[in-house]
């Protein structure tokens, strides 16, 4: 009866957005009510700790809304600045076929501006330049958010590995270096292949078959191995915080001269998920090509200037913190915003440059901030009630049954009963926690210790079981409903987030499998 109630938190939001189709403002404020009166009537949470993470909830929504807020503003400013003509321009001068530009723009751009800022970031970005590409709005979200997934296991700068596992014993910088290790060692099996699933994906919009998807497995499975091989190497060279941007950088090289070369990929330009009212510009843009895409370099110049220096980075922790520390006084119960240090406010000064390099108006970037907050009204309200709803369930260890949280609970349940399979289960709770929290790093802080019990206590390899929670946690980033709230609302889809989770659960789970697999291999066979 617990176990249900403690799943609630994941049964709801499914069976209304995914099942019965709902919108996310409607759907997730029905399974944030469930799970609040759950959890104060059988849970066990006081009145007082439910409000405080309800508040807190409130809180995150605002610093995920100015993340989002940065995204499209910079795209806006840069659609009436005319760079996104450019830019478009740019990447058809590499390759018109639409397959080539989702592996160049949403995986391996994405993937580098995973490894800088990370917070859901990417699909943010990445999800409108897909639509400035002429990407039908539902590819585009789909397809930015599966390409999402390899990068962030790494995160910002290694984030998920040094912040989601500190809670293990013994946790220290060479600990962390083995678990990246054996991370981009399992993620040879499963990340290798994301590039071609991003194929199938994509071609299953068009209804073409799997024949046009098939054409590109030559191409693909090159930057799959270029990719992950990469991080292999960075991993044992240089350890996890530079994993993801490194590796992308050198495949987004690799995969750059081949596509103009047209090496290993078929002829012709494929075109059949453009929309049918979109044109390509014929004339060429008087914007040179650099400038159309200086403000997306300042975005991660700055974004590894705050991140790797240090006497930086503590200036943007500190010069401007918003957070709110226990919050209603119930310890514990935080809500970090540190301004400066936002990707949001990133995107936004980016956005200001892209005027002032650009030689337009002001009134360009006031355009497109008025354009962009008349797009996140839904959206705000779906963030309000998704994550009032996962703060609770989070924060759900405060009450007075003297029960764990419910993450815990669900976690402790699956070990009990699964406990000999737990090689191909650790990577579906990384999913799951991921899928919640929204979060890698939340959901491999949450569910290490628990990792890091079951292995010890049937005796699998430690760097192993965790590794696979951090690769299913990485694939719970195509699926979670926040970053699905997000990346809908950039490409203009706010309201069909169901459809979104129903084209990005199936890759998610492959996956998953895929990583229990290669766990599987490596404990039994290597």
């Amino acid at each position: 009866m617990l176990l249900f109630i403690a799943l609630s938190a994941i049964i709801a939001p499914f069976l209304f957005l995914v099942v019965l189709r709902m919108s996310a403002a409607k759907g997730m404020a029905l399974s944030s009510i469930i799970v609040i009166l759950l959890t104060l009537t059988i849970w066990g949470m006081e009145g007082k700790v439910i409000l405080a993470s309800i508040f807190q909830g409130i809180h995150k929504t605002f610093t995920i809304l100015w993340i989002l807020f940065g995204a499209l503003v910079l795209l806006n400013t840069l659609r009436n600045t005319g760079g996104v003509v450019r830019i478009n321009q740019g990447f058809q001068s590499i390759s018109a076929d639409m397959r080539v530009q989702v592996v160049i723009v949403a995986f391996l751009f994405g993937s580098l501006i995973e490894g800088a800022a990370g917070f859901g970031t990417p699909a943010m970005v990445t999800g409108p330049l897909l639509l400035a590409l002429g990407f039908q709005p539902l590819v585009a979200a789909t397809i930015a958010l599966i390409a999402d997934s390899t990068a962030v296991m790494f995160g910002a700068v290694g984030t998920p590995v040094a912040v989601g596992l500190s809670n293990i014993p013994s946790a220290d910088i060479n600990f962390f270096k083995e678990i990246a290790v054996q991370v981009t060692s399992l993620d040879l099996l499963a990340g290798v292949f994301i590039p071609f699933i991003l194929m199938v994906v994509l071609t299953t919009f068009s209804r073409s078959g799997i024949k046009d998807a098939l054409q590109m497995f030559p191409w693909t499975f090159l930057i799959g191995i270029v990719y992950t091989g990469s991080a292999f190497l960075i991993a044992n060279f240089f350890g996890h915080e530079f994993v993801s941007i490194l590796a992308s950088l050198i495949t987004l090289i690799v995969a750059t001269l081949t596509a103009k070369r047209g090496i290993l990929l078929p002829k012709g330009e494929w075109k059949k998920v453009m929309r049918k009212d979109f044109k390509i510009a014929e004339d060429k843009a008087e914007m040179g090509i650099l400038t159309a895409w200086a403000p997306y370099i300042i975005v991660v110049v700055l974004l590894l200037l705050t991140r790797v220096i240090p006497g930086l980075k503590q200036f943007a922790l500190t010069a401007i913190d918003l957070t709110w520390t226990d919050i209603l006084g119930v310890q514990g119960i935080v809500s970090k915003w540190e301004f400066l240090y936002s990707p949001g406010t990133i995107l936004t000064l980016a956005a200001v440059f892209a005027f002032l390099i650009q030689r337009k108006s002001y009134k360009t970037f006031l355009q497109a901030s008025k354009e962009s907050l008349g797009t996140m009204k839904i959206t705000a309200i779906s963030l309000i009630a998704t994550l009032a709803m996962v703060q609770v369930f989070v924060n759900s260890g405060l009450n007075l049954n003297n029960l764990n949280s419910m993450p815990e609970y669900i976690a402790e349940s699956l070990a009990s009963s699964l406990g000999a399979v737990w090689i191909f289960v650790a990577p579906f709770l990384g999913k799951l926690g991921a899928f919640i929290t929204g979060s890698a790093t939340v959901s491999t802080l949450t569910f290490s210790p628990i990792q890091y019990n079951v292995a010890q206590a049937i005796g699998l390899n430690l760097n192993t079981v965790l590794a696979v929670q951090l690769i299913g946690a990485a694939a719970g980033n195509m699926i979670c409903v926040h970053n699905v709230v997000a990346a809908s609302a950039v490409v203009g889809l706010s309201g069909k987030e169901g459809e979104i989770i129903r084209k990005t659960l199936g890759t998610a789970v492959v996956y998953v499998v895929l990583a229990g697999i290669a766990g599987f291999l490596f404990l039994n066979v290597f």
